[in-house]
């Protein structure tokens, strides 16, 4: 890899990229970012005390390039991960990428002209999914660059990712961090609180960001617990909480998170019937409300939280033995 010297002029754009168990995936991932045609960047590494040596490659990039820092602590997960990024950034633009995926080398060039070009506070673009059947290209164009309707399209038809959206770093201010503890739709609870500060937003209609489907993105998490789920309606009523004083985005956010967090909840196992519904019961009249939910599901799900979750785990998983 090149090497740059220049450490002392502060970088246009930061990247962040948290790392835990990657070893296989991050080369690919970084060398995308090695080969950018922008080339003002700060590239930071953060090894959330991976066990593997996903570590090791971090600081063996960092020797190599100047604008390559490699940062190492203690496991706390993705979001711990990308907070501790923030505090480190220094380039007047962040975005995020995550180390299983890797990025098209004019991505950061596209998305700093537009900033520049319209004086964004934040620039979404499209991406693009990968798996082992090929490629697909996702459109994230909201329907209006309003910050309010921006946030409407997040519990409709936009991703609430950071890896599409190049922000400026003054908008997170001393206000704006990744919520401790919980390593699931950090990213939307961010971009919503950024939102919330009415930014000037541009669109970008290219994809430049691959999102690997095939292995598992939540490359920090664990195995699905009590104490993780918990997280889940932890964030929930965080947002809902942010979201308070718009009842136009509350009715679309209730049932979109809804459906989330009682997909990672049904799958779980680890409830008695009884359990299920006291925790989530209280979900249960936004089930109805879900878009693009199959009615089956919905069915699961609105039982479930009546009280007959340990039935419908056992009836779905003889299903899809049968099926």
């Amino acid at each position: 890899m090149e090497t740059y010297t220049n450490n002392n002029k502060k970088p246009e754009i930061t990247v962040i990229i948290p790392s835990y168990n990657v070893e296989e995936y991050i080369g690919e991932c970084l060398e995308s970012l090695k080969n950018q045609t922008f080339t003002d960047f700060e590239l930071l590494l953060i090894d959330d005390g991976s066990p593997d040596s996903s570590g090791m490659i971090c600081d063996v990039y960092a020797e190599r390039d100047s604008r390559v820092r490699a940062f190492h602590k203690e496991n706390g997960g993705v979001s711990s991960a990308r907070e501790y990024g923030l505090c480190q950034a220094r380039g007047e633009y962040i975005i995020h990428a995550d180390p299983d995926d890797w990025v098209e080398p004019t991505m950061l060039e596209v998305l700093y002209n537009k900033a520049q070009e319209e004086a964004a506070d934040m620039v979404i673009c499209d991406f693009f999914t990968n798996d082992s059947t090929g490629q697909s290209y996702v459109r994230q164009e909201p329907s209006s660059l309003s910050a309010h309707a921006v946030i409407k399209d997040l519990f409709i038809r936009l991703h609430g990712s950071c890896c599409n959206k190049l922000v400026r770093r003054t908008l997170y201010g001393t206000d704006v961090h990744y919520p401790t503890g919980i390593n699931y739709c950090e990213d939307l609870y961010v971009n919503i609180c950024l939102l919330l500060k009415n930014p000037v937003i541009s669109y970008v209609p290219q994809a430049f960001y691959h999102y690997i489907l095939d292995f598992n993105s939540d490359s920090m998490g664990k195995r699905l617990s009590a104490g993780i789920l918990d997280k889940d309606l932890e964030l929930y009523y965080g947002l809902e909480k942010l979201l308070i004083e718009y009842s136009d985005i509350l009715d679309l956010f209730r049932p979109s998170m809804s459906v989330l967090i009682l997909k990672r909840a049904f799958r779980s196992g680890i409830y008695s019937s009884g359990e299920f519904k006291k925790r989530y019961g209280f979900l249960r009249p936004y089930i109805l409300c879900l878009r693009k939910e199959r009615l089956y599901f919905k069915c699961v799900y609105y039982i479930s939280c009546m009280g007959g979750y340990r039935f419908m785990y056992k009836m779905t998983n003889l299903l899809k033995k049968l099926i």
